[in-house]
């Protein structure tokens, strides 16, 4: 739940939890950045709503919510251009080539997909040679025994012999699926199948060195030599309870965001992986109504979900050596986690050892492991106080080198340093104690992003120069200034929210900017200190974007006041609606997320389904990030409590300081008081609910929309609940408190709608269908309620998506219009 792209809408919020970083990845789609994950992480689906013009006679000083015409020569943005996709930019995904040695003598190699008449074709590049580009697949699809194959994916061997091709994709969870994989020769051309060619396998991954492929069949680990084509089952236990080197439901959508936890070391030798047990862990059964085989009877699909205070999946750590053809199994003794409460977190190589993170299941205790051979140490312990630990996933290997000055292998990886997340640097890799290489009242987002291993340049992305923007920055790894820490570089300086991905020695970045202003990509030389080449410069966007008049976004810093009187600030922003007059009144919705580490208000390219309202409703869309959100430097007294202020009473802080907000904007002269409203999707539907259950003296909120909405933490996940809740039997009184429990507080409410799908595996029906089973004993009728059959947290099966968003925009239509009086 922590990562959230609404589907369909062009709205996203960012999670505290980073991207994974892999070295052999399939295709990294470069779309409108999203978190889930843990609530979700989806991309964005076209939809069309048809729309019903609504006349009313209201006085002239108040904005109608009515499709207006606009004079003028520009066009004015509407759903209908919103849907047209027109309007929105291209991105290009690349995936950097990690060959034997890239990491001193690197040439910036690079596959790209180039798209042409006939579909695509994959080239690779190289920033040493601009003239270089070598077609790896020149057609989007291939034959096999006089059968017709989509490519679906790809993924390049280091070495770029080979290439993986993905085909017939079946959709498992939110990250995962299964499909028929494909080996093919780059220069004979030979296509022949991973496995057998009509059997579904659930994912591959290169060895470092090109020779081997580890692929899921059947919960069960394959090895498959590239030359000789033979094939060895390297695990035989794997079963519906028992998953090896794939994440169960829990793990793939709380922990890893991804569908294999395996490993390999950089030789190509040894891979390490999870294998997860949910024997233990109860089932959760979701009938399906409408799937392709519709029968008189529902399909029943059974998942193992565990919900707070129940069993979790025991996860253990094996390591395969392919020379020896050896299984071992490493035992990481605590004497505070038990095996059956312990979390593992993270897996990377170090050399020839192993670092594994672990927490227990209120994420407050975190122990730090490194396994060499059948040695385990404990190396770190650390406790977190009125707070948790937040799951990193980018802890980078520095081997030593005495030539550049590291005389011992170590690794940087994510710290906590008052209160905020900052880059260590621990060498040799089991000393406890590392050295700081950031540090203040600011966060390094995704942690270390790149490591220049011949310059012992450190980059990565943070918030130093302002919590709404995101900008690069790299230290010296042996640099020391007289404070003790290393001189921080700044490689991006121009306002904007930058994505980034570096070559394998971090000589060449791609840089991604993403905002405010329309977004271009570009690779440039670090080394070199120059801009070398421009993937997308998005220029066509440019120009049609001159030729129609769109929403404009304002950002603020506002200040709310605590229970205690005491002020503090928050980010905000404003969606304004088309020809905006301060002098009318207008409503306002305000778009909320909220979850805990969240961040909803950034300087990022938008044209959203906030932009749709503004247009189409003559409405005023507000974002704010309250409390128990992240990133927020603003408050040097609060510091880090302003995040952690929500532990083990969710709910309650939000809601308070979204209710503050819209008091404070009831104030201005341009809002209408009487029309405000709310809503929000995953926990910005259970903030929405929770709001208006808070709402109760002189009641600032009028409507309310919630989608798939959290309505009790006990029917929630284990892992991303317990981590800021605890377990229900030591928070009894919190999860009481943190659930929708004041129903006839909702009596209030004009009017408010609840959307969810019957197919919910993350937030399932059951939060929905339990709340209105207690809105019917306690007499509350004031809503409306729509199931979507069959969708999932995404609400996209079967035109769903086009209809949620159709109610939504109709039910914020007819309130602002009065219709609900």
């Amino acid at each position: 739940m922590g990562y959230i792209e609404l589907p369909g809408s062009g709205e996203s919020v960012s999670r505290t939890r980073p991207p994974f970083r892999s070295y052999f990845y399939f295709g990294i789609i470069l779309g409108i950045l999203v978190y889930g994950a843990s609530f979700l992480l989806i991309t964005i689906q076209d939809f069309q709503l048809n729309v019903s013009i609504l006349q009313t006679d209201k006085p002239s000083h108040y904005a109608s919510p009515s499709r207006r015409s606009v004079t003028g020569k520009k066009i004015p943005f509407s759903n209908e251009i919103y849907n047209s996709r027109v309007l929105a930019p291209k991105y290009t995904s690349i995936q950097w080539i990690r060959e034997p040695g890239s990491i001193y003598n690197d040439k910036g190699a690079y596959v790209i997909k180039q798209e042409k008449d006939d579909g695509f074709e994959i080239v690779v590049k190289s920033m040493d040679d601009e003239k270089y580009s070598y077609i790896l697949i020149d057609k989007s699809t291939f034959k096999h025994n006089h059968m017709e194959y989509d490519i679906a994916d790809y993924v390049a061997s280091p070495d770029l012999k080979k290439v993986v091709l993905k085909t017939n994709v079946t959709g498992s969870f939110r990250h995962s699926s299964f499909a028929l994989y494909w080996i093919l020769d780059v220069d004979s051309k030979r296509i022949r199948p991973v496995y057998n060619e009509n059997d579904l396998i659930s994912t591959v991954s290169w060895s470092p060195d090109s020779t081997n492929i580890a692929f899921i069949y059947n919960n069960n680990i394959y090895l498959k030599n590239i030359e000789s084509d033979s094939l060895k089952q390297v695990t035989t236990d794997g079963s519906v309870q028992l998953f090896n080197g794939k994440p169960d439901w829990v793990y793939e959508e709380e922990v890893f965001g991804r569908d294999i936890v395996l490993w390999w070391s950089p030789k190509g030798d040894k891979f390490t992986f999870l294998r997860s047990n949910n024997t233990a862990v109860p089932e959760f059964t979701i009938p399906y109504y409408t799937h392709d085989k519709f029968e008189d009877y529902p399909e029943i699909s059974k998942i193992k979900y565990p919900k707070a205070g129940y069993p979790n999946p025991i996860v253990d750590l094996l390591t395969y050596d392919l020379a020896g053809d050896k299984l071992a199994q490493h035992e990481l003794k605590s004497h505070t986690i038990k095996p059956k409460e312990r979390l593992i977190t993270e897996v990377v190589w170090i050399g020839e050892s192993i670092l594994v993170k672990t927490t227990n299941r209120a994420s407050n205790k975190q122990e730090i492991y490194l396994v060499d051979g059948d040695n385990v140490d404990l190396i770190r312990k650390s406790n977190a106080k009125n707070s948790w630990f937040e799951i990193t996933s980018n802890t980078i290997y520095v081997p030593k080198n005495k030539t550049l000055g590291r005389k011992y292998d170590g690794y940087i990886d994510t710290v906590t340093e008052g209160g905020y997340n900052h880059l260590a640097y621990f060498s040799p890799p089991e000393n406890p104690k590392g050295q700081l290489l950031t540090k203040g009242n600011w966060e390094v987002v995704n942690g270390v992003e790149a490591y220049d291993y011949t310059n012992n340049q450190v980059y990565f992305t943070s918030t130093k120069k302002s919590s709404i923007e995101r900008h690069v920055h790299s230290v010296n790894l042996l640099d020391r200034t007289n404070d003790g820490l290393p001189y921080i570089k700044d490689i991006t300086t121009k306002e904007g929210w930058y994505d980034v991905s570096f070559s394998a020695g971090a000589r060449f970045l791609y840089l991604s900017d993403r905002g405010p202003g329309v977004p271009t990509q570009r690779i440039n030389d670090l080394r070199m200190n120059k801009h070398v080449q421009t993937i997308e410069d998005n220029s066509e966007l440019v120009k049609k974007l001159a030729k129609y008049d769109i929403p404009k976004v304002k950002y603020e810093t506002v200040e709310l006041t605590d229970e205690s009187g005491e002020t503090f600030l928050v980010n905000a922003m404003e969606t304004l609606p088309l020809k905006f007059d301060p002098k009318k009144k207008y409503p306002v919705l305000f778009f909320i997320y909220g979850g805990p580490g969240s961040q909803q208000v950034s300087k990022r390219y938008s044209l959203s389904f906030s932009s749709v309202v503004a247009a189409e409703l003559d409405a005023i869309v507000v974002s704010v990030d309250g409390r128990g959100t992240g990133y927020n430097n603003l408050n040097f007294k609060l510091g880090s409590d302003f995040k952690f202020i929500v532990r083990d009473q969710l709910g309650t802080y939000e809601s308070k300081d979204m209710i503050s907000a819209a008091r404070l904007w009831s104030t201005r002269s341009y809002v209408d008081p009487e029309r405000i409203a709310i809503w929000g999707w995953s926990y910005g539907g259970y903030l929405t609910l929770k709001t208006l259950e808070s709402d109760i003296e002189d009641p600032v909120f009028s409507y309310g929309v919630a989608i798939a909405p959290v309505t009790d933490w006990k029917l929630y996940d284990t892992i991303y609940t317990e981590r800021y809740m605890d377990t229900p039997e030591n928070n009894h009184n919190g999860y009481i408190t943190s659930s929708i429990h004041n129903y006839t507080n909702f009596a209030h409410v004009k009017k408010f709608f609840i959307g969810h799908g019957s197919g919910d595996d993350n937030v399932h029906l059951q939060h929905s269908l339990k709340l209105i089973d207690e809105f019917n004993l306690h007499d509350v009728e004031n809503f409306e309620f729509m199931i979507f059959p069959d969708s999932n947290h995404s609400i996209n099966y079967h035109n769903g998506n086009r209809i949620v968003y159709d109610r939504i925009l109709e039910f914020f239509r007819k309130a602002f219009d009065w219709k609900f009086i």
